[in-house]
């Protein structure tokens, strides 16, 4: 037990230094850019191309906000103007796929996998469903109610207080990050220790087979679904080295878990704003797996080439 105890939390001492060095200086630089004339002069920038998804020059604030930080700050800026449902349900939708961009993008690319790559799937999904939704939906014309939600705004004064809160903030972020990762490592340890993470594998083979993958990236899906992207990119980096997981495996959960990930808290933190939830939910889901079956699908159609092509 002190055994797998130990090799737990150097596991997490490992990961949470791996992902920390990306989340930091990110967490900064995007934190210093806010106090900048470039980040709203890009909001301005993007403003006549809000029209083409359905929504008001105002929308790009929580777009480039939520892209360039989280889904909190994307929020924040959602109840500061007054949208209508289904614009709300389209930037729930978009930021539901493309949220913290830079840092989640960044963790999940080092398991290997090209963080434009990354970046292109979630910022093409968000795209295409927001076309979509609007194309398709003719409702949701009434205001949207916010319900018990209120802004509050940091007024900082000089340069030295933006950069001092910017490193509070980035420091505050990878703590969180590590206070996830350490029992997680521990937790993922003994069951791998314990052999119930291959029972666990067993249970959930059937749908990581149904997706085009195997069995040993079950723990992967399982985290990225649950607690987010970031962390279950940490269980990934892991799961390559111990558990033997193919890059090609690596690439479709990945691509599923761009898609699709932190279900739970990524839905339920848009209820207070009034919008039918269970749509974005099945949205994702439904996106997620047609995305990675079909990545899937043309994968082994072009291996099964390539092996008859040797064959002859």
């Amino acid at each position: 037990m002190v055994g797998t105890l130990k090799r737990g939390l150097q596991q997490g001492v490992h990961v949470s230094w791996t992902l920390g060095k990306i989340v930091f200086p990110v967490t900064l630089f995007v934190m210093i850019l806010q106090h900048t004339p470039i980040l709203p002069a890009f909001i301005k920038l993007l403003n006549p191309l809000m029209g083409l998804i359905g929504l008001p020059g105002e929308a790009a604030m929580p777009l480039v906000l939520g892209n360039a930080l989280n889904l909190y700050a994307a929020i924040g800026a959602i109840v500061s103007f007054e949208f209508t449902v289904k614009e709300v349900f389209i930037l729930a939708v978009m930021l539901s796929f493309s949220h913290n961009l830079f840092i989640e993008s960044s963790v999940a690319s080092k398991v290997g996998v090209s963080w434009w790559l990354i970046s292109g799937i979630r910022v093409g999904l968000a795209l295409f469903s927001a076309f979509i939704i609007n194309l398709v939906w003719q409702g949701g014309s009434e205001s949207a109610q916010y319900g018990f939600i209120t802004t509050s705004n940091v007024v900082l004064d000089g340069w030295l207080e933006v950069v001092l809160y910017g490193m509070q903030t980035a420091f505050t972020a990878v703590v969180q990050l590590a206070f996830v990762i350490f029992p997680l490592m521990l937790a993922m340890q003994f069951l791998r220790e314990k052999g119930w993470l291959t029972a666990l594998s067993n249970r959930f083979a059937p749908f990581t087979k149904f997706l085009g993958m195997e069995r040993n990236t079950s723990m992967t899906l399982i985290t990225g679904l649950t607690i987010g992207l970031a962390f279950g990119a940490g269980v990934m980096i892991q799961a390559v080295k111990e558990d033997g997981v193919s890059r090609k495996d690596t690439i479709l959960a990945l691509i599923f878990l761009v898609s699709c990930h932190a279900v739970i808290e990524d839905t339920v933190i848009f209820i207070p704003l009034g919008i039918p939830v269970w749509p974005l939910l099945l949205i994702r889901l439904v996106m997620a797996i047609a995305l990675t079956m079909s990545v899937a699908f043309i994968w082994n159609r072009m291996d099964k080439r390539k092996e008859v092509y040797h064959a002859h």
